[in-house]
């Protein structure tokens, strides 16, 4: 049976589900997966070359991409699967012989790749990558059924925007957790650039882009439909209330960490690990109780509402460039981070 699945991934809504078809598979047959992602040759296009000249620094910054910050947040899914997984990225304009070569090179056994259909399972409907990597393959292929080949699709747009979320999140707070267990351990002063960062990331999106449309589209709907769910509502928004406080300290912890590199340690350790366990089990608890049964009790037509307003910000009080931001600052937060921040997540996991 397969030992090793390849799992290459694009930066779009459908990879989402298929990283959580990927573990599931690989959880099953006891399997390794190894997520892959190749990047294309920004230093190679016109733009690339006249930003080198003009602007080195951010040259340097769209060269780097978003491989890591992709791969990160499939990672945290098989983390949380216990699922062994590696993460590989190369920089290619031909994703499929890129898939190909790297497969061959981890001796994996199997790729499983998303169909981007979207016509149902009878009319299977292939990405160009796809069916490039399906046509010159010798190794098996498992082509995952995504997006409207799967019964009642309405929900799945939404929930895959809303675990995308999640998991940047959860990829950002690994980060503080491993940035406080290296200081203890190793007596390493952390980045504080890289904290700042991942500070603003978790101040602005949780605070001002997710909750909010949480609680005005996903928690306002399902209350609309059942009173079933009131008291975990309700306890989900006292967090959402609760977060500024913690979110409040961390900041001050972060400015006194910095002022005094010596004494501020345990100060930054306490509020990164209180706010990082608040908000993975607030994630949890979503992900247990309040998403299958929103997909029980919610029409077609709310979910299209919530996925609008994930999808496109489309409530005025949300900023149409804020994903975009986000998505950016993400990345910068990945590529700042030291390669043994990733690798310990990894380790982790075998």
């Amino acid at each position: 049976m397969y030992r090793h699945l390849l799992v290459p991934l694009d930066d779009s809504p459908l990879s989402v589900e298929t990283v959580n078809q990927a573990v599931k598979l690989a959880r099953a047959l006891n399997a390794k997966v190894t997520f892959f992602h190749a990047q294309s040759d920004y230093g190679a296009s016109s733009i690339g070359a006249l930003e080198r000249v003009m602007s080195p620094a951010l040259f340097n910054e769209h060269v780097a991409g978003e491989a890591r910050a992709i791969l990160a947040k499939a990672e945290v899914v098989a983390r949380a699967a216990g699922v062994p997984y590696d993460s590989a990225a190369i920089t290619s304009d031909r994703p499929h012989e890129a898939i190909l070569t790297t497969a061959a090179s981890l001796s994996c056994d199997l790729i499983f790749i998303a169909s981007h259909g979207r016509r149902g399972i009878q009319g299977l409907m292939l990405g160009s990558e796809t069916q490039k990597v399906l046509q010159h393959t010798t190794i098996p292929v498992l082509v995952s059924a995504v997006e409207s080949n799967l019964p009642r699709a309405g929900f799945l747009a939404p929930l895959a925007i809303i675990a995308d979320e999640h998991r940047s999140l959860a990829a950002v707070l690994h980060g503080f957790e491993f940035l406080v267990r290296e200081a203890r351990d190793h007596g390493s002063t952390p980045s504080f650039p890289l904290l700042m960062a991942m500070l603003h990331y978790i101040k602005a999106f949780p605070e001002t882009l997710h909750h909010p449309k949480e609680d005005a589209y996903l928690f306002f709907k399902l209350r609309a439909r059942t009173g079933a769910f009131d008291a975990i509502l309700d306890e989900l928004e006292r967090h959402h209330v609760e977060s500024h406080v913690f979110i409040d300290e961390l900041e001050l912890s972060i400015r006194a960490y910095e002022a005094d590199p010596s004494g501020g340690l345990e100060r930054f350790a306490f509020a990164a690990e209180r706010f990082a366990t608040s908000q993975m089990a607030h994630m949890a608890l979503e992900s247990t109780l309040v998403i299958p049964g929103a997909r029980k009790v919610l029409t077609d037509e709310d979910w299209a509402e919530i996925g609008a307003a994930f999808s496109s910000n489309g409530d005025p009080r949300f900023s149409a460039d804020n994903d975009e931001e986000f998505r950016q600052l993400f990345a910068r937060i990945m590529n700042l981070a030291p390669n043994s921040m990733l690798d310990a997540a990894q380790r982790s996991a075998d």
